[in-house]
């Protein structure tokens, strides 16, 4: 038996958060086994990261400095999927919304190793008008779900990623004020409500299982990140089967250089 490690961060431009100095001090610090990125804004060729103990796998956006995802592993994949399958694109009509399909902007990666598949996933955001609501609801998340659970059937799956969605009232700290708000609508929370019951775990509170001030992502207005007024919007959900596997689940909230911060999940296998 040995441990893995694996790593999720939304890093807000990895080219922005390696010119801080901050990615390559988390990587030597934290030696991720597996790293999943949401938000790369890049191109492999683009950027200046160089970490020769792994392998990359990149699914960049077709809009230039947008979106996109990667995962850097010093496991060998099996084999590694971009995007949604196409016949789930079709049956959500992925490819209609009008303000930009989102199947063209790099936001999932699957690799399939071994004993499961790992799926790093960005979450279309609502926007603050809330006018990508409906595509997020009625088309994402449904398209989402039926991925990893078809992909369920097979091994079992771990999902982790910025979902952009504040699950429950501890999950922000100011539930009241953002009932209606991007990230927190009824909408997006059952987006997560489902996860739940299609029988994957959110692998923070299994550790956690109550309590406010844990949080992923704050806003850069009014010092928010320094008086922790922020967000948990990332997550590793897993399988019920792996649930005994599943020795830590962590949110690194002292790591810097994204409005985000690293969660992790640690498996013995």
């Amino acid at each position: 038996m040995k441990n893995l490690s694996i790593y999720s961060w939304n890093v807000n431009g990895i080219r922005a958060v390696h010119r801080k100095d901050q990615f390559m001090p988390f990587i030597q610090k934290h030696k991720p086994d597996i790293l999943c990125l949401q938000e790369t804004k890049a191109h492999q060729n683009q950027s200046e990261v160089d970490l020769p103990d792994y392998e990359e796998y990149w699914h960049s956006a077709e809009r230039p400095g947008y979106s996109g995802t990667a995962i850097f592993t010093k496991v060998k994949p099996v084999s590694i999927t971009l995007g949604l399958p196409e016949t789930l694109k079709k049956k959500y009509k992925l490819d209609a919304d009008s303000y930009g399909d989102p199947s063209k902007e790099g936001r999932v990666i699957t690799a399939e190793f071994t004993d499961f598949y790992l799926v790093c996933v960005y979450t279309p955001n609502t926007k603050r008008d809330l006018s990508r609501l409906s595509l997020r609801y009625k088309q994402w998340d449904p398209a989402f779900l039926e991925f990893i659970k078809q992909l369920d059937k097979k091994k079992p799956v771990i999902t982790c990623g910025d979902f952009n969605a504040a699950h429950t009232a501890d999950d922000l700290a100011n539930p009241k004020e953002n009932e209606k708000n991007a990230g927190f609508t009824e909408e997006e929370r059952k987006g997560v409500d489902k996860i739940l019951k299609a029988g994957f775990i959110d692998t923070f509170r299994k550790f956690t299982p109550e309590g406010n001030g844990f949080y992923t992502w704050w806003t850069h207005w009014r010092n928010a990140r320094e008086r922790n007024i922020g967000w948990r919007i990332d997550y590793f959900f897993a399988s019920k089967k792996l649930d005994k596997k599943i020795k830590k689940a962590e949110i690194h909230h002292d790591v810097f250089g994204s409005d985000h911060c690293p969660v992790s999940l640690t498996l013995s296998l």
